[in-house]
């Protein structure tokens, strides 16, 4: 391992959105795994996994912070043909040809848009905790009905920022700091400061610029290209207490996936806070089973 392993990255895209990722690669580009994160999220979802994951001896571990999100600040339009876009350019920009994408929550709805936008640069998913609109439940049922209201919403938000009415500056969201403090609550028996953390729109906004958040929203509330178009094997990581969907309709609408292997842990929707070894281990676990002869990067 060198000092410099795990860096800071930037890359502007087409339109003038500023991308940041960091990523993890000791040398040249290996095989390549993509982490997404959720709603109101950040790349530091993922520093717990990407510090302890024995894959870092042999894969390259990319995380960014989607546009609208943490150091991709972005008031304009965002949404799944963005994100998608995004993500291909920087991949192409790194020299890899192909990529294991993961993703919780949005981020898993974004993997699964991506192997349908580009088949041809999907070596495998991992989708944890996907929503799918059809198995919704309580909360994020209710925003499916309310998402056509939604999205003059975000507009109108848009045209006021490109006013110049906006917040200037958003303060940073350290999730894997977030994440030690939440278990040590959880372990200390105060099982409501899960919900309260990570399900409050008014904490939510607090680090997120508000065009951003509701078109987040309006993405992980909306339908899903046909899962049966996706080519890529799928490990699949299922809450069996999901807060905010039915995990055994969610199981029997990804059986549309044509490879997929679930796996179905004890949380209520925050896998990798709740159950980061667990979820570290079936990863490793799945990727190693991935057949090598399919890697294609370029060098």
């Amino acid at each position: 391992m060198t000092p410099t392993a795990d860096t800071a990255r930037t890359l502007t895209a087409p339109d003038g959105a500023p991308l940041a990722y960091r990523l993890w690669r000791p040398g040249p580009p290996r095989r390549v795994l993509v982490l997404l994160h959720g709603v109101a999220s950040n790349g530091t979802r993922w520093s717990e996994l990407v510090a302890a994951t024995s894959l870092r001896d042999s894969w390259d571990l990319l995380r960014p912070d989607l546009r609208g999100n943490g150091g991709s600040p972005w008031r304009g339009r965002v949404g799944m043909a963005e994100w998608c876009a995004d993500l291909a350019a920087i991949l192409a920009a790194e020299g890899y040809a192909r990529a294991v994408v993961a993703g919780h929550c949005l981020g898993a709805n974004i993997a699964i848009e991506f192997a349908v936008r580009h088949p041809g640069l999907t070596e495998g998913l991992v989708l944890i905790e996907p929503m799918l609109r059809e198995a919704l439940t309580g909360s994020m049922r209710r925003l499916a009905r309310l998402r056509p209201l939604f999205v003059p919403l975000a507009a109108l938000v848009r045209a006021l920022n490109a006013l110049g009415l906006h917040r200037r500056r958003l303060p940073p969201l350290d999730l894997e700091a977030l994440d030690r403090a939440t278990r040590a609550a959880l372990a200390a028996g105060a099982a409501d400061d899960l919900l309260a953390r990570y399900a409050s729109p008014l904490l939510d906004l607090r680090t997120t610029a508000t065009a951003a958040y509701l078109q987040a929203l309006i993405a992980v509330s909306g339908p899903l290209p046909d899962l049966a178009r996706v080519a890529a094997p799928a490990l699949v990581v299922l809450s069996t207490g999901s807060a905010f969907s039915d995990p055994a309709r969610t199981e029997r609408l990804l059986g549309r996936l044509a490879r997929a292997r679930v796996v179905r842990l004890p949380a209520r929707h925050w896998i990798p806070t709740e159950q980061p070894r667990a979820l570290r281990e079936a990863l490793e676990a799945w990727c190693a089973g991935l057949d090598p002869g399919r890697r294609a990067v370029v060098y």
